[in-house]
């Protein structure tokens, strides 16, 4: 959720309309609780009602994938059979297995991935890696101690992995890539694998091209110090100088209804409500459903800070410059980005 505007005091506190309208977080997945009501995260202080669940995942060429020569060839050269990856060292071989090569008469690509510096992109792209090679925000032990956590020789070869991915493995005009663009690849046939949001899969799923029987599903894979994934997605808050809060609360006393849950998955909406998507069932009422599941089981989110912008315009920048413009090396990225986030919670008054 927007922290600046919960501790600002543009959002209402709904802890009292919860209870009134026996509304319970408990009701809900607890990664989307934490990520989209909390505020301080892991405190029983709620300002949105869980509502889009989402996180980044994959999709792959199914249709190409199956391919008896190019399973043959694939296993000959690695030794594995071809399949979604489960590992990153998985994903980096088949990126390099399909980079440039001629699928019908056409060069295809290794894979799409987020790389826009404006708003948000390439840090929602890097840090599932960076996530699953052992970087982290701070040492669980000392609040904003971030030195050796953020900068660690794991995050660094976590960092530099995905520059290996960048430089390798991706269409040519990949410098600013974000959600819409990578689906694009994916739809106009240019690659093999893509990075993107779940909303994005129910789509991508009815595309006459690329999906139904051609398009595969995968959840994050994991990396040598962990498995987790990028959480997106948001809540449903009200703000605090409406003249509409009645209406609002009325409309998140609605939308919390099961058989409303239950509507909105079957549309191509991503419901949080456990009875919905721990219905036995689920897994089987999308093609997609069961890796959704999958990803939303390990999401980990950037900063929740009322700071948030500045924390993640640096990160941007940094992570930009040395993954896409080619500046520095990946510790000397990451150490840069401890002096800056350093240097806003100075500001920030907690350290």
């Amino acid at each position: 959720m927007d922290r600046r505007r919960a501790e600002n005091g543009h959002y209402v506190k709904l802890n009292d309309f919860f209870d009134k309208e026996h509304i319970s977080m408990d009701d809900f997945v607890p990664a989307t609780v934490v990520g989209y009501s909390e505020w301080p995260k892991n405190t029983p202080n709620y300002w949105a009602l869980p509502a889009m669940g989402d996180v980044v995942g994959w999709t792959y060429r199914k249709d190409w994938f199956s391919r008896p020569e190019l399973q043959k060839e694939f296993k000959d050269k690695y030794g594995w059979e071809l399949g979604p990856p489960k590992t990153y060292d998985q994903l980096m071989q088949i990126a390099e297995f399909f980079q440039k090569r001629q699928i019908d008469g056409k060069t295809v690509y290794g894979a799409s991935i987020y790389t826009e510096r404006g708003s948000e992109g390439i840090t929602m792209g890097v840090t599932n890696v960076l996530y699953d090679y052992g970087f982290d925000y701070q040492n669980p032990n000392k609040a904003y101690d971030m030195q050796g956590f953020v900068n660690s020789a794991d995050a660094v070869k976590g960092l530099e992995f995905y520059k290996k991915l960048y430089d390798c493995c991706t269409p040519p005009g990949s410098s600013n890539v974000y959600m819409g663009e990578s689906a694009d690849a994916f739809k106009s046939g240019q690659v093999a694998l893509h990075m993107n949001f779940a909303f994005t899969w129910p789509g991508l799923y009815k595309d006459e091209k690329v999906g139904g029987d051609k398009i595969g599903f995968f959840a994050n894979p994991a990396g040598p110090k962990g498995h987790f994934a990028q959480l997106g997605g948001q809540g449903i808050s009200v703000v605090s100088y409406s003249d509409k809060q009645e209406s609002a609360l009325k409309y998140i006393k609605w939308f919390a209804n099961k058989d409303v849950q239950a509507k909105w998955w079957a549309l191509g909406g991503y419901s949080c409500l456990n009875a919905v998507v721990n219905d036995p069932k689920f897994p089987a009422s999308q093609p997609y459903a069961s890796t959704f599941l999958e990803s939303m089981a390990i999401v980990k989110d950037f900063w929740a800070e009322p700071s948030y912008a500045t924390l993640l315009q640096a990160m941007q920048k940094r992570v930009h410059d040395y993954v896409v413009a080619d500046k520095g090396t990946a510790q000397e990225a990451l150490d840069s980005l401890v002096k800056d986030w350093t240097q806003t919670f100075q500001d920030d008054g907690k350290m």
